[in-house]
């Protein structure tokens, strides 16, 4: 049985707060490539409020 993973804001990769950094800690990938795709969906998809979720995961993921 492995270990369950908890997602957190990150500390230490944080750009304003933390939500992209601590998703890429969480599942092993790059921080910066998790901030490109966000970013990249936020602008190109009209069905992605990227800021309005973005606040929203600030509220609902604690810091770690």
């Amino acid at each position: 049985m492995s270990a369950q993973k908890r997602l957190f804001r990150s500390r230490s990769s944080r750009m304003i707060a933390g939500v992209c950094g601590g998703l890429a800690e969480t599942y092993g990938w790059d921080p910066s490539v998790v901030r490109i795709i966000y970013v990249l969906l936020s602008l190109f998809s009209a069905a992605f409020p990227g800021i309005l979720v973005y606040l929203i995961l600030w509220l609902v993921i604690p810091e770690e």
